[in-house]
């Protein structure tokens, strides 16, 4: 890597470059002297866009085109929403560190004003998310549920164009671009519980790298790191992944930490539910504890019949 400069690689969408401009404004806040640029890469979840993700895979879906990118030392890191990253990174590669965590909970988008408590079969609700499609299905099953691809923007016109009434997508993607006005209603976290560290910004390095880890290192938000690597081990010891229906929040008050698990079937069966807490300086531990109790509730078995859905 040239001596003062870090090229940054992106996804090309205007969230993706919001976050990666975040990543860039931090470094020359505390680096100055520091030349940034960034490179845009368009990855497989950005080329596909007329299959369910759940149908496509989820092993490095939006991922794996930019640390290829690493690998081949076109970029020195790689920034994307933490909830898209593998928590099994490939050889070679690390997390560099994340920024301050964003608005965590999904978010009730509507034109017409469509709250929570007005959804019915009639409605139709659009989602990429099984794991927002199953809690929808656990509180009602006859809710009218279709798939949605693209990025927000595209996602907006459809919805605008009468693909849906509303769409359920996470807030934080909203906020930072300035969208917020189609929230209709922020769903409280016990409702829809979110994905593994949403609202997170992730900074994705090589190994070997020890002068861009020295400097994420100084723009790294410590909190959001520990949180969001407790949510990671909760997620990585289910062998899950960001197309299986497992969700998990994680809130904060002084130094307590309360983690709440969720994971079902993808027509919201078999639904396993559960609350830890503890102390904040034990979160690695609560999240094993927290994995280990969807373990013995079966979700082994779960996992597998999602798997074989998917396969079809």
């Amino acid at each position: 890597m040239r001596n003062k400069q870090i090229r940054i690689g992106t996804r090309g969408s205007q969230l993706a470059l919001y976050q990666a401009n975040q990543v860039k404004e931090a470094i020359a806040a505390r680096f100055p002297e520091i030349k940034t640029e960034l490179v845009i890469i368009k990855s497989k979840g950005d080329k596909i866009l007329d299959v369910a993700l759940s149908k496509i895979g989820d092993k490095g879906l939006f991922t794996k085109e930019l640390e290829q990118a690493m690998f081949d030392d076109e970029v020195d890191l790689a920034v994307h929403s933490l909830k898209d990253l593998p928590t099994t990174l490939p050889d070679g590669l690390k997390l560099g560190g994340v920024l301050k965590r964003g608005e965590v909970r999904d978010a009730l988008v509507s034109t017409k004003g469509i709250k929570m408590s007005d959804l019915s079969p009639d409605v139709i609700i659009a989602t990429s998310s099984l794991r927002r499609s199953a809690q929808l299905l656990k509180m009602n099953p006859t809710f009218h549920i279709v798939d949605i691809r693209g990025n927000v923007n595209t996602r907006l016109r459809k919805m605008e164009n009468g693909h849906c009434d509303v769409m359920l997508m996470a807030a934080a993607g909203l906020q930072r671009i300035g969208l917020d006005r189609y929230i209709s209603e922020i769903i409280d976290p016990e409702v829809i519980i979110p994905a593994v560290s949403q609202g997170a910004i992730a900074m994705e390095i090589r190994e070997d790298d020890a002068r861009t880890h020295e400097i994420l290192h100084d723009i790294s938000d410590p909190l959001t790191l520990q949180t969001t690597n407790a949510e990671r081990i909760f997620l990585r010891k289910l062998e899950g992944g960001c197309q299986i229906p497992i969700g998990c929040y994680s809130s904060v008050k002084a130094d307590n930490l309360n983690m709440r698990g969720f994971m079902a079937y993808v027509d919201g069966t078999n639904a396993i539910e559960h609350v830890v807490e503890g102390k904040l300086s034990n979160a690695d531990r609560l999240a094993n504890d927290l994995a280990d109790y969807f373990i013995a509730k079966g979700s082994a078995d779960i996992l597998e019949r999602i798997r074989k859905f998917n396969s079809q």
